[in-house]
């Protein structure tokens, strides 16, 4: 597969294991530069050197508007956000108590929605040209 990534930079979340982690490195076997993402320096650094040269690993706790501030400054240009952080507790739904329920909501759904406005601010030629060939879409069916 050839996705002509070459030149481009790619930004993803939650990138030091996992699916963001595989998306991380399936971006840098395409040809783009990565950075990986994660709370710690170490796990950033550590996934990033288990990609390659083509990645670099940045450390911000984006669960925050600081975090997502922090990030933002130490990339300061990207051509692809992957917005993947997100977290997940196993517990009866009834026993979720609210704070648990706001921590979910600003890793899940505020770190997206903050670092795509940020991002869009700053990288808005590249995200639109990027945008008009991938449909957002709110709805879960088809």
């Amino acid at each position: 597969m050839n996705l002509q990534l070459e030149n481009k930079t790619a930004l993803v979340t939650g990138s030091t294991k996992g699916i963001g982690f595989a998306i991380a490195r399936l971006l840098a076997a395409e040809g783009a530069t990565v950075i990986v993402n994660g709370r710690s320096a170490d796990s950033a650094r550590a996934a990033a050197e288990k990609i390659g040269p083509r990645a670099r690993g940045v450390a911000a706790d984006v669960s925050t508007a600081a975090g997502c501030a922090e990030l933002l400054r130490q990339v300061p240009s990207a051509d692809i956000l992957v917005n993947n952080a997100g977290i997940f507790e196993p517990k009866p739904f009834t026993e979720i108590p609210d704070a648990d329920w706001d921590r979910f909501y600003q890793v899940n759904v505020m770190s997206g929605v903050r670092l795509t406005r940020a991002g869009r601010a700053r990288w808005s030629r590249r995200l639109d040209q990027a945008a008009s060939r991938t449909p957002l879409r709110l709805s879960a069916g088809p």
